[in-house]
């Protein structure tokens, strides 16, 4: 039991680093979004004259936002799920049910991180953007034109994150099964949701 324990101390750990982070990234990414959003806005209909660009980037940083808060959304227990049946049936039925359903969501997850890899290295991840460019030099004399797969890395990063939460909550339902959910670190933000 004590190596199920450690392993699942040290990848809360790392994934409530990484979380972490990829929050506060969230937080940058949609403040940008908002700007680039009300700056088509303002270009369209104040002074009819629409940018190309303001829609592909909001879309952009909306698939990036999306790919790093969705992993601490399953962590903390906000995707939508319908429990009434875990509620009714008994404590071990109960845990063998959320066992089965962490095991079947680890196969779709590692099955999403195959389809997000062929995304970003396959034939579509070999094409640009259609209007997103970023500058190569400080004068703003050479442009890049940024490569779609930096857009579909979004994908590949959620759902690997997501598979990495997935294998977490497999070893905490482990030490619940074993009684020992008291040795396990509290993940902070699970007790903010739901109205007990």
């Amino acid at each position: 039991m004590a190596p199920i324990l450690g392993a699942a101390r040290l990848l809360a750990l790392i994934n409530g680093a990484l979380l972490a982070v990829g929050r506060q990234v969230s937080v940058v990414l949609i403040g940008l979004m908002v700007f680039a959003i009300l700056l088509q806005v303002f270009f369209r209909y104040v002074l009819n004259n629409a940018l190309p660009w303001p829609d592909e980037a909001a879309r952009f940083m909306m698939l990036w936002m999306t790919g790093l808060v969705a992993p601490t959304a399953y962590r903390r227990g906000g995707f939508v799920a319908i429990d009434m049946l875990v509620l009714m049936l008994p404590r071990v039925v109960a845990s063998l049910l959320n066992m089965f359903l962490l095991i079947i969501a680890l196969l779709v997850l590692v099955t999403a991180v195959k389809i997000g890899w062929g995304e970003v290295t396959g034939f579509g991840g070999r094409f640009k953007t259609a209007a997103l460019w970023l500058p190569t030099n400080v004068s703003f004399t050479e442009w890049f034109r940024v490569p779609r797969s930096w857009m579909m890395a979004s994908l590949l990063v959620g759902v690997t994150l997501m598979t990495s939460v997935t294998v977490e909550m497999i070893l905490r339902q482990i030490a619940v099964m074993m009684g020992r959910e008291d040795d396990l670190p509290i993940i902070p933000e699970a007790a903010t949701l739901g109205a007990d």
